[in-house]
This record gives structure tokens, sequence and C-alpha cells, in this order.
């Protein structure tokens, strides 16, 4: 399974992210938006949005990718314009071990996993407590 977390002036963005057949994921539908400084309502959003899992989402050609589904939730024309001040965090899980894997943008704009921001779980623990652990570095990359 696959999460993806944007925070952007004090704002997380959730998408729910569809699986792809080749195994590559897109955001669609539902979108949780949740203030970072709501605990409460961020750690439902989360759960909800895990708990949607990945459905199937068709292959398409990379020219027929609808624009990011975040964009029209924060108001913002191009992924671009979202970008700017936003940071992306993802939550994966395999067999059993989970992992929160900072994002850093390349010098050629691309976003990749940050080796430095990888945070890995032990098997066996709780999605609870993966959601507690983003709240706290979302709520500490906010203060930044």
């Amino acid at each position: 399974m696959y999460f993806s977390i944007s925070l952007k002036d004090g704002i997380v963005y959730l998408p729910t992210m569809g699986k792809m057949d080749t195994g590559f994921y897109r955001g669609i539908e539902p979108v949780a938006v949740v203030p970072v400084t709501n605990s409460d309502a961020l750690r439902k959003a989360l759960l909800n949005t895990m708990a949607r899992g990945n459905p199937a989402v068709p292959m398409l050609k990379r020219r027929e990718w609808p624009p990011p589904v975040v964009l029209k939730h924060a108001r913002v024309k191009s992924w671009s314009a979202f970008e700017r001040r936003m940071t992306l965090w993802g939550i994966e899980e395999r067999d059993g071990i989970w992992q929160i894997i900072g994002k850093r943008k390349k010098a050629d704009g691309m976003m990749v996993d940050d080796p430095e921001q990888i945070i890995g779980f032990p098997i066996g623990t709780s999605t609870e407590d993966v959601v507690d652990r983003m709240i706290a570095i979302l709520q500490t990359a906010a203060r930044k």
C-alpha cells in the first residue's frame, strides 16, 4: 500500500491513491483536506484514507493523466504552484512493514525519496502508531 501526504501553508492534503495495473499510483477522489494543527481531524483523515487502501484505477498513457487531484482542493491551477512551500511524504506498507518516506526536490524539479527522511517501523507496528508518528512529523514541519 502507498499513501501520499502533502503539507502546504498549514494544510494537509491526503488524496486516495489509486493503483494502476503496473504498480504506479495516482491521486484520486476523495481527498481529505485538514489543518495540520487539528490533531484529531488529522488522525481521522489519515486513518480513513489508509482504510480505503489503494483502489484499482485504469492504466492511462502519460498524456491522458488528468491534473493532480489535489490542485482543485488547494485552489491552484498548476502543480508548480502547489509545489511552492509544499513538503511531501509517502507512507508505504509492504508485507506488514511500514515506512514513512520524506521526499525532496532534485535540481531538475523531480520529487524523490530522501534517504535521510526514511523512518522504518518494526514488523507488527500498528497503523495507529504510524499515524501518530506522521502527525508529529507534519506538525513539526509546519512549525519550521
